[in-house]
């Protein structure tokens, strides 16, 4: 079972890659788990688990719902994480980032304790503030970009005046992260549920890969955002479905006519490019 590490591990970005080459799918499958009680977190996310481990390329647990539960609500976070097969990564959805040596502790709390191989962080405090999760090889640090909430612009629309001229804040992200992909290892969150945003945010960042949260539940649109998010070669997403399948009566016929969705999806925006 999955623990982040090991010698001669293949890192998060390998993984998910040779995961999408099985599956022909970008699923990734949000665990946040709504539960009254510690039992219940490990047996909903379990059971989930179990359920769609053939078609995800990735799992993402939301540290949240375990937080809420006290220090045995981490300690089932490091069960659920265990659970996941080998050769399925581990992104912990808890959004870190602060001074260096607060991130030092954040980035040691999320890849050597709980095992998660990547990790959501906010740039708020600027790429400093990231460097100690950008320091780990083979470790994944997705930076907040352009959320799917609906009060995502307040702030992340602004207009930053650039060398070339205004743009908006999300854009000046997408860049920066850009920038800082020396070791291949960032990644950017992008809502589904702004697909203009996404394309341009594409623009940008051309080579990065994408969390895209916002599909199903939240109202994005599956086909239109693979149209606007995917890179050239094809990938460079990875679209998250939470609630979807937690309340599917059958969590693994629709982790199935997901995959069978993206497929089309993506073969739908790959053959318009080629036009």
């Amino acid at each position: 079972m999955n623990n982040g590490q090991g010698a001669g591990q293949a890192g998060f970005f390998e993984q998910v890659l040779a995961r999408a080459a099985t599956t022909g799918a970008p699923l990734c499958v949000g665990l946040d788990p709504r539960a009254a009680k510690v039992a219940e977190l490990r047996e909903q996310c379990g059971r989930l688990i179990e359920a769609t481990a053939k078609f995800a390329v990735a799992y993402k647990p939301n540290s949240a719902f375990f937080e809420a539960h006290g220090p045995e609500g981490m300690l089932a976070l490091l069960d659920v994480i265990a659970t996941v097969p080998d050769g399925i990564p581990v992104l912990l959805d808890a959004k870190r980032g602060d001074i260096a040596s607060t991130s030092e502790a954040y980035a040691r709390a999320a890849f050597d304790w709980l095992g998660a191989l990547g990790l959501t962080v906010t740039p708020y405090v600027g790429l400093d503030g990231l460097a100690p999760f950008l320091a780990r090889p083979g470790r994944a640090a997705f930076i907040l970009c352009k959320t799917s909430n609906p009060g995502a612009d307040e702030f992340q629309a602004l207009p930053v005046q650039t060398a070339d001229g205004p743009r908006p804040l999300y854009e000046v992200v997408a860049a920066h992260a850009q920038a800082a992909n020396r070791a291949g290892n960032v990644g950017l969150v992008v809502g589904a549920t702004d697909l203009a945003a996404m394309a341009r945010v594409r623009a940008v960042a051309p080579d990065l890969w994408f969390l895209a949260p916002g599909v199903g539940a939240q109202g994005g649109n599956l086909a239109a955002t693979l149209a606007a998010g995917l890179r050239r070669d094809g990938w460079g997403l990875l679209i998250n479905v939470s609630r979807t399948l937690a309340e599917a009566a059958d969590p693994r016929a629709e982790a199935e006519r997901l995959v069978r969705a993206m497929r089309a999806g993506r073969a739908e925006a790959l053959g318009h490019r080629r036009q």
